[in-house]
């Protein structure tokens, strides 16, 4: 059975994560990981590592704050807030992401499924020309 310690050691490798590391995925998630999020579905931690080095390739800075974390049996919670940087979106500012993931732990500490949700919009679509305006728009007109 997983221990508490599972979702701290998951929270502390993705504090750590970038295109450098990503190769040492195989720490944190089993081979058959299934990993979903608002944009991606993926299966395997050779996908997974790939999915991992193409996002981080151009990000300059990623964080990750945590709030709360429960833990039970198996399964984990946490929310966080991610705030990165990359040159390409928001003019290179810093941009700050509300979501939370659910975890499912195998019995030996490691994640073989990771569910994030947080908003697309936020993280992404926001921020592109054109697309970012339009996009801000509807949210104001929605609100």
């Amino acid at each position: 059975m997983a221990e508490p310690t599972a979702l701290e050691t998951f929270c502390a490798f993705f504090n750590k994560l970038d295109n450098t590391c990503t190769e040492k995925l195989y720490e944190v998630y089993t081979e058959n990981i299934v990993f979903s999020d608002p944009l991606h579905h993926i299966e395997g931690r050779d996908q997974l590592e790939r999915y991992f080095s193409a996002m981080y390739e151009n990000v300059e800075q990623c964080q990750f704050t945590y709030h709360s974390q429960q833990f039970q049996g198996q399964q984990g919670f946490v929310t966080w807030t991610m705030t990165f940087v990359h040159p390409r979106l928001a003019g290179g500012k810093p941009i700050n992401v509300e979501g939370c993931s659910a975890l499912t732990f195998a019995d030996d500490g490691r994640v073989q499924r990771h569910q994030d949700y947080f908003d697309a919009g936020a993280m992404l679509y926001e921020h592109l020309p054109l697309m970012g305006n339009v996009i801000r728009w509807l949210k104001k007109r929605l609100d």
